[in-house]
Formats: C-alpha cells, structure tokens, sequence
C-alpha cells in the first residue's frame, strides 16, 4: 500500500452492506409480498409442509358480510394471524380457515334499500346472496391486505350450500335430543327487524319514558272492604299501579301484588287508594294529595280482587265501550315495595313475569291481548288506539287516562332500556309462537333419544373444562349461561336456512314424518341452496292428499344459530381434519373441537354463548378447548372508534400512510385483554418501535452480508466468549418469547424485543462489536467469530417477530440468502443458556455501566469526545466490598464491587478495553477493600484507520497515520482476540 498521506484507509474496514433499506416503504412494498404469497400458494404449501405433524385449529368466528372492514376488524384477524403463525413456527400443521356470516336481517335491511321493502322471498334470497359475494369478495381483499394467511381460495361461508344443509341437520339433532319446543310467550322484538330477537341480539342504552300513576277502580268495594277489616267503604276505591311503559295499559289484564308486602288503604280527596304501606308516603307527595292510612292487610290476604280496567267506562266513536273488563288480583314474589307503589299492572302480552304469572293462575294462551303488531302499531280495530304506533300513541294514552280521571300522576325518566343491537332502536316484549331452545328439563318436540341432563347444566359443566384468555372471561360467560332463558330461534324473515316443517292448518301440530322431511330438506337445500327449498311445495313433499291439510312453516333460524353451528357443519363437514374426528365419549360420535375460539369481549353473549350451547346440547362439551377475547378499539380518551365521532382507523388511509405492517405491530404490541386504543401519537410511537427494530435488524443483514455459514462458521465451542453471551442471551430471551406466545401474549414479545435490539444488541453488545467486525481481516477468527453469532442471532430473531413483522421477517429473509419463505421455518435451535456466562456478563455490563458513566462526565465537561478518547484505570477489590465508594453505592442501592471483580475483569484480558469502547483499560487490584475508577483523556494520537488513541500511531514510516494494531490486521498477522 502507498505511504501517501491522501490514502483513504476507509476503504480499507469491513464497512456493513445490505440491500435491506433504512425506510421500510411498506404502503408501496406491501402489496407485492402480499400478491407474491397469493401467487406461489403459500398457504398450501404450508400445510403440505407440515402434514402429519401436529395440529392446530383456529376456527374463525365470522365476520358479517356487510359493509367496509373497520379497526376492530384489523385487531381481530391479525390476532388469529400471529396466533396460527407462532404455531406454525413451532412446527404445527397450524389451520386458518377465514368464515363469514352471510345470512340475517342486516342483509336483508341493505336488500330493501337498494330494492325496496316488497319483494318476494324468492327475490330477497337471490339478491341477498349476490350482495353477500360481492361483500365477501371486497372484505377478502382487505384482510389478505393486512398480511393474514389463511385458506383464501376456499374460505367457509354459512350460505354455502352444504353449510346451509348441515345447519339444517343439526337443528334436526337438536329436536332428536329434546331441546326443541314451541311456546307463545313474551319475547324480544325489534319493530325494525319485524321479527323477535335473542338475548344475544340486545343492548342497554338509556331512553327517556313518560311514567304513569294510574287508578283501576275496585268491582266488588265490599269484598276489598272485607279482606282489609272493614265493615264498608264510604269512598269510591281504587288500586294504583306505576309504570313506564304507558302504551301497555290497554293490554291490561291483572295486578300483582307481593304475598308477603303490607299493603295500606289510604282515604285521600280521590277515594281510597289502594297501595303498599311502604309506598303511601311517596306516592301521595307524587299525586299531590294528603291522606290517612285506615287499615292495612298482607298482601296474601287480597289475592283475587278484582277491578274495573281504567278505561272501563270510556267509549269509542262508534259508541261501544272496548275496555269493560276486570282485572283480577294475582300473588306474584317479583312484585316488591321498593319503588311505585308496590303493585304491579300485568300485561301478559308484554312481559315475561306478567306472562308466567297470568298463565299460572289459569289464563288460557288464546285468551292473552296482544293489540301491539310486528311493525310497532296497534291492531287497527283496537278501541280508542287502533292503528296508532305505540310510541306515538303514549301521549294520547296518557291523555285518555287524565280525561277518564284515572291519572294521578305523570313524569319524565331517564332509564336504562334493551335496544336493538342492529338497529339500536327500542325494543320491546310482545308475546308470540316461537320455536325455542329448552335450557332446563321440559319437554320437547318430537323427541327420539333425550339427553340426559339440561343443557343449562352440561353448557356450564362444559365452561369448566375449557381455558380462558384472559382468565374473567369465564365468570363472565358463566354468569351469562346460569342466567340465561330459553333461547328464541324463530325468525320471521326470508334470508336465512329454512325451519323446514309442515303445521296442520288446524291444529298447528307438526307433521308426523317432520324428521323424515328435514332430512329431504337438507339434501335438496345441499344440492340448490336455500331457495331451492323455498320453491318446493307442500304437494312436493306430502303429496296431493296430505297437503291439504299442512301449511309450509316459513320461519327461518336466527343468525346466531347460524354461526353458531359452524363447528359441526364446517370443522367436520365442508372443511374436515383429522383432528377433530376423536371420539365423544358421552356420545360415541366424532366431536368437532378447535384448540382455539377468538373474538371480541361482546361475542360472550354472541358467537362463544350460541357455539356453546349448540355443541353442549349435541356433544355434551364445548366446541373449543381454549377461549380468547380481546377489547374494543377506542381512542386515547377511551372512546369506542366510531364513523359519528371520528375518531376511527380508516383502514384503507392507515394502510396509504403507515403500512399493514404497523397496523400489525400496533395490535401486537397492545394489551388485547383491554381496550385497544388507536391514534396518531400513539402510531407514532409504534413506528419508533418499529424504526429501532428494523434499524437493528439492518446492522444485522449488513454485517452478515458476506458470510458464508457453511464454510466460514466458527465452531460454537470456538466463538469468542461474548459471542457465546450473546447466543446464550439470546437463547434465554428465547425461552421467553416462546412462552408469550404459548399463552397468546403479544405486547410483552413487542416490548421485550424492542429492549433486547437496543440494550442488549445496541446499547452493548453491537457496540462492542463493531471494532472487531469492521477492524480486523475480513477471514480472520475474530471476525467470522462475530459473524457466526451475528448470523445465528438474525435466524431467531427473524423468527420472532415473524408472526407480527410478517412483511418485514419476509422481506429480511430473502435478504439474508433465502428464497423461500420464513413461515415455512421452525423457531431457530439455539444452544441452552449458559447461566454462569450468562451471570460473568451480566456483572460485567453493570461495571461498564459505572464506567460509561464517569466517561460521560469527562464528556458534558469537554475534555473528550467519543469514550475512545479516554482512558480508563480500574482498582477492583480482591474481597468483600467495602471502603467509601462500597458503602456509597450501596446506599444506593448498587451492588458492583465484590470479592470477584478484580477477577472476573481479569478474564477479559486486554479485551477490557474493548468491551469498555475506550483506548486503554488498566486494571489493578484495590489497595483498600473498595472500587476506585479513575477516567482521563488520552494524550496518544488516534488512528486514522481504527479511531484507537494508542502510543504506537506512527511507529511505521510507511504508514504514519495507522496504529500497530491496524497495521498488524492489514499487513501482519493480525490481532489476537479472545473475549470481544
């Protein structure tokens, strides 16, 4: 080499070179990972690369074919992405089959707004299937965006033909098993829907009502005079009820009064009233009156009192008076003397207590009123209210009430009412003959092999033996399942799998071959869908002559049940695996198990709650061994993300600004157990998480860019002691990573790994590194050391963050000399923790850390620059600590100095001063039993090559500039080194 001063001996270092870019691009880089694992079929090839290994199943909760995909969605599918890849990574045959729910009332609301409200079934079911594909199709491109693998090319869907019969086949099992019963009582209804709702279809909001005070005159005074002690009443008397719900009162058919409540009769200027002793003092501060209690009674006492309905003599137009009918006083516990007036106004049509009461004291179904229509009116021949919407009609009740001289008083409350979770819309009671699920023991219909216990019972015994994430879901869906009533599975709409029976036009029974016919039906719907069945006639099926005595049922099931039976016609039907084919041993039959159900937090009263006890009443267990929920998306303040409030994650604007790749690392790296908050500042700090993950990685790529691990590795047993540290390390953070993921953990891998890149590899250990990767012969062992570390630590950590960095861990592994793709690896085998090196270094980086502190004062006072400018004389103690710097650092809570330090950095040799980053190391032994530093600024001249501050920095002529030690790398022998 030239003696001339120009030479630039730059060019002469191990300078780190990648193609693995500083700024990731992702918005425009991603699409092409995203269309290249399309292309090659990756997912397929994983699971021919892991055929007979291992399974596990996600099975995917599906999403509503409807609308644009949202945050909540993004946190949802990449949770199940990172879940199956870690499995996949562990050598699992990891299966994701994407589902999506595409039948329900949400379709059909679309359907009718697009087309009207007035089409045919026939109609409503073609176009509900067209808008379900064309919504599956736009869905599916948005979460393949976001890097998930999955089955694309043959997700499930509940309107797939064999799904639609196989839904079919298990309602069928369901009536074999006695949980299926028909009953008229009060259910749920939505006037939006037209149809009942399940409990899992409701929601709390709050809702302003007009309550009532109203007064029902007694029929018999004499009799009420007698049952409280009195010879007579001097007054006109009356029972007065409290409600909220106004627009029931001309549904009136009973009071209900508490056996064990005190009632008083109370002479007021408006006759005697009739109320609970506990009562009497609010309701007449309510009424505006004075009053004076005259005799009191139990309330066992009242029990068949009848009194006139508080319209009883109001007229109609026509002149005929609608409401002369009594109502008679039944005993019922649910009336209490905590609020109103301790008497409750039944309406059987309207309430399940009212309904359960009325029908025990001997009121026949056919005799309940039930005015109130699907669409919320009343019937239009109603006295005083037909035609009118209940809502509406609450005013003009209100008023009637005044003008007859039975309100005795009104207000506004605010309270907590059950909404529609689609329409988020009031809903009400109304009585109506449903097809329910039995969650007790009863009766069912058409009852082959009855089950052995209720489903109430083997759905909570099933909750017991299955593990929940986080742990309180399982008190949660517990308390739901223990609480719950019977489940309404009716519906009275066209876009959904058929009850396929057949009802005697007079008697409304079943048809006696109804089991024989679900099974026809199943196999006609397999082979042309659901509306296949629904151009079938009665003639078809029964024949001429039966059919003229049976109507074709047209009820559909609910949406819950659709979803809800997936596990039997999906994981064991449409797409089958030998994993799910081991025997129930209550049953005898296959049972259909996941390892793993996800959703949100809200799917306890929804697809879990429904899966549940389908499963139960089938299979005796639940359809999962393992339950997961995560929280909502909201905001920094706590505020559910919602298009009204913007303050959203526009999926499509985050994947044009940042990249799915931060959307990924945002849902890793949060806490899914809670609430998932989402906004600017908190995505800029993803990205500086990200940013120093990729900047550690790009070290990585570069220093092993001209690395040969088949012919250049060094003997692990050979590397240079801290390159074993940091495979030992390395390893143990290993150990931690995989147990994270185990148990579904994300945002402590995130957290961790971002402090293993910047303490451990860039705050020490690259650190110390890059003298000797870009100082010493690029062949030398120091190096090739350094380099076969470096390249086995880029093999795990690429693996590790593989399942939430999938198109970085991609785009790096082609980098790193492979062309196939990192999901088709296995976690890398490192060799086991070495705890004594392990404890060494661990001390070793605490002294360190002492020193950089001292070299960081000589720096804030200008006397140095970099720490190479400084050098470092250390008196480590041969025994116990002590002296006044022992006794100061352990006052602060320090423990560095001990007996073994002078030794342990002795080890080190002259390659202390290498892991200090200093020019000189001298170590000596303390003259006292304490630790002494001292650090001052080097007189030497600095390498032009190394940057070293070193005595012999121009020893040779022919290169003044360079120290020996460079010298020696370039032109000699090289440098020895044994630890760093």
């Amino acid at each position: 080499m030239s003696s001339d001063s120009k030479t630039d001996y730059r060019k002469t270092l191990n300078l780190p070179d990648t193609p693995f870019p500083m700024r990731g691009d992702l918005p425009k880089r991603e699409p092409g990972w995203v269309e290249e694992w399309d292309e090659n079929g990756l997912y397929r090839r994983l699971r021919q690369a892991r055929a007979g290994r291992e399974k596990f199943i996600l099975h995917d909760g599906p999403p509503y074919a409807n609308g644009q995909l949202h945050a909540g969605h993004a946190v949802n599918k990449i949770l199940k992405d990172m879940i199956v890849k870690t499995r996949q990574l562990k050598g699992m045959d990891a299966h994701y089959v994407p589902g999506w729910d595409c039948h329900g009332l949400p379709i059909e609301n679309q359907i009718e707004k697009l087309y009207g409200r007035n089409l045919s079934r026939d109609e409503m079911q073609a176009k509900g299937r067209a808008y379900a594909t064309e919504q599956i199709a736009q869905q599916m491109v948005s979460f393949k965006r976001l890097g998930v693998l999955g089955e694309w090319d043959n997700p499930y869907k509940t309107m797939n033909f064999a799904n639609e019969a196989g839904e079919l086949r298990l309602f069928k099992r369901l009536i074999e098993r006695g949980y299926v019963y028909r009953g008229l009582k009060p259910v749920y209804w939505c006037f939006d829907c037209g149809s009942a709702l399940a409990e899992a279809e409701i929601e709390y909001q709050d809702k302003k009502s007009n309550t009532v005070d109203v007064a029902f005159e007694a029929a018999e005074p004499g009799q009420l005079a007698a049952a409280f002690g009195l010879p007579k009443l001097d007054k006109p008397a009356f029972v007065v009820i409290w409600t909220t719900t106004a627009w029931t009162i001309p549904a009136n058919q009973a009071l209900n009064l508490g056996p064990h409540i005190e009632y008083a009769l109370v002479d007021t200027p408006k006759g005697v009233l009739l109320l609970a002793k506990a009562r009497v003092e609010d309701s007449l501060k309510r009424f505006g009156l004075e009053g004076t209690v005259i005799a009191t009674a139990m309330g066992d006492k009242l029990a068949g009192l009848n009194f006139k309905h508080p319209l009883y003599d109001v007229p109609s137009e026509d002149g005929t008076y609608g409401y002369r009918r009594v109502a008679p006083v039944y005993l019922a516990d649910y009336a209490t003397d905590t609020d109103g007036t301790g008497i409750v106004h039944s309406a059987p049509a309207y309430g399940i207590e009212d309904f359960n009461s009325c029908v025990a004291h001997g009121l026949a179904h056919a005799d309940i009123l039930n005015p109130v229509q699907g669409g919320g009116s009343y019937e239009a021949d109603w006295p005083l209210f037909g035609g009118l919407n209940i809502w509406k009609a609450v005013p003009v009740v209100i008023q009637t009430l005044q003008d007859a001289g039975r309100l005795l008083a009104t207000s506004t409350i605010t309270h907590s009412y059950p909404h529609c979770w689609r329409h988020k819309s009031p809903v009400i009671y109304r009585a109506a003959s449903q097809w329910f699920v039995r969650m007790d023991e009863g009766e069912g219909v058409l009852t082959k092999d009855k089950a052995p216990e209720s489903l109430r019972t083997t759905a909570l015994r099933a909750i017991e033996d299955t593990n929940f994430y986080p742990p309180n879901g399982k008190a949660r869906l517990r308390d739901m399942i223990a609480g719950r009533p019977d489940w309404v599975i009716s519906r009275q709409r066209a876009w959904g799998v058929p009850i396929a029976f057949f009802l005697h036009k007079d008697t409304d029974e079943l048809h006696p071959r109804t089991l024989e016919i679900l099974d026809q039906a199943a196999d006609i719907i397999e082979q042309g869908g659901i509306e296949a069945w629904s151009r079938v006639t009665a003639e078809e099926i029964l024949g001429d002559e039966d059919a003229q005595n049976y109507r074709k049922f047209n009820d559909i099931l609910e949406v819950w049940f659709d979803s809800g039976s997936t596990f039997f016609h999906v994981l064991c039907g449409t797409h089958p695996n030998e994993h799910h084919a081991a025997i129930d041993p209550r049953t005898g039959a296959p049972g259909p198990e996941a390892d793993l159900y996800l959703e949100g937090h809200d799917q306890h009263r929804g697809w879990f709650h429904s899966s549940l006890l389908l499963a139960s009443a089938i299979r005796g267990r639940a359809p999962y061994r393992n339950l997961l929920t995560h929280g909502f998306t909201v905001d920094a303040q706590g505020r559910k993300m919602s298009k009204s409030l913007g303050n959203g994650i526009d999926l499509t604007e985050a994947n044009k600004k940042w990249g799915a790749e931060i959307l990924r690392l945002w849902v890793a790296s949060s806490d899914y157990s809670g609430d998932i908050a989402g906004d600017d500042k908190i995505m800029a700090r993803v990205i500086d998480t990200y940013r120093r993950i990729r900047n550690t990685l790009r070290f990585l790529l570069a220093n092993t860019s001209d690395f040969d691990p088949v012919t250049e590795a060094v003997p692990l047993d050979q590397l240079l002691e801290v390159d074993r540290w940091a495979l030992s390390r390395a390893a143990e953070f290993q150990r931690e990573v995989l147990a994270h993921f185990e148990l579904y953990e994300f945002h402590p891998v995130v957290a961790k790994l971002a402090l293993f890149s910047s303490e451990d590899l860039g705050g020490f250990y690259l650190d110390v590194l890059k003298d000797r990767l870009y100082t010493t012969a690029p062949k030398s062992l120091a190096r090739r050391s350094a380099q076969t570390a470096l390249w086995h630590l880029t093999q795990a950590m690429l693996r590790w963050m593989a399942p939430f960095l999938s198109f970085t861990a991609e785009e790096a592994w082609k980098i790193f000399g492979n062309s196939d793709s990192i999901f088709l690896e296995e976690f890398w085998s490192l060799p086991e923790p070495d705890a004594a090196l392990l404890a060494k270094w661990a001390r070793v980086r605490e002294i360190r850390g002492i020193v950089n502190k001292e070299v960081e004062t000589l720096r804030e006072k200008g006397l140095i620059g970099s720490s190479l400018q400084a050098n470092v004389t250390i008196e480590a103690p041969t025994t116990k600590q002590g002296g006044a710097v022992g006794a100061q650092l352990r006052s602060q809570g320090l423990d560095v100095w001990g007996g073994i330090d002078y030794d342990l950095l002795q080890s080190l040799g002259d390659d202390l001063r290498f892991v200090l980053i200093t020019s000189q190391a001298v170590l000596k032994k303390a003259v006292d039993d304490g630790g002494h530093i001292q650090v001052s600024a080097s007189t030497s001249l600095k390498c032009e090559r190394c940057w070293h501050y070193t005595d012999d920095v121009g020893q040779d002529a022919t290169h003044p500039t360079l120290c020996g030690r460079c010298i020696s790398n370039l032109f000699g022998a090289g440098e020895t080194r044994t630890v760093a």
